[in-house]
């Protein structure tokens, strides 16, 4: 499977209201600007053959938010094959994020198409909590999976308002 790409990330989950709510982030850079219904993700990035999965969902955690994650514990939701082929491997916990902190790491790209200019991006523009109908909207179809996962494995464990 060389050539296959590999992301792992983190679904951080916290309680409100007696409800779950969903840690996503959405893309930075200006071919995501004016998307959002279906354009969200977990917090996430590509690792290597050699890298070890769940180290890379906590180093990619910690570059898109400015934050360490703040679960004390994870569990493995296991892996789901995105609509590109690329494989996303991810984790989930509970814990608390205030996301008006949120500093992202950038990224170089030519802007305009064809302009010979590069300009910097953030990785991710934002991050929101979003109540699982809402997150059900707004994340990748690819990994809608990770929600009710994330909904089901943490049921009972997450913190209380």
């Amino acid at each position: 499977m060389s050539g296959t790409r590999r992301s792992a990330g983190i679904l951080l989950v916290r309680r409100r209201a007696g409800e779950s709510e969903f840690l996503l982030v959405h893309p930075g850079g200006p071919l995501w600007a004016k998307k959002d219904a279906g354009a969200w993700s977990i917090p996430k990035g590509e690792y290597g053959p050699d890298d070890d999965p769940l180290a890379a969902a906590r180093r990619e955690f910690a570059e898109e938010l400015g934050v360490a994650c703040p679960a004390d514990e994870l569990i493995d939701l296991g892996e789901i094959v995105q609509a590109g082929g690329k494989r996303v491997h991810a984790w989930c916990g509970s814990g608390e994020l205030d996301v008006d902190g949120v500093v992202s790491n950038t990224f170089e790209m030519e802007w305009p198409p064809l302009s010979g200019r590069r300009q910097s991006f953030p990785e991710i523009d934002r991050a929101a909590w979003f109540a699982a109908d809402v997150a059900a909207t707004k994340i990748l179809a690819g990994q809608l999976p990770f929600v009710g996962g994330a909904e089901r494995a943490l049921a009972g464990r997450c913190g209380t308002e």
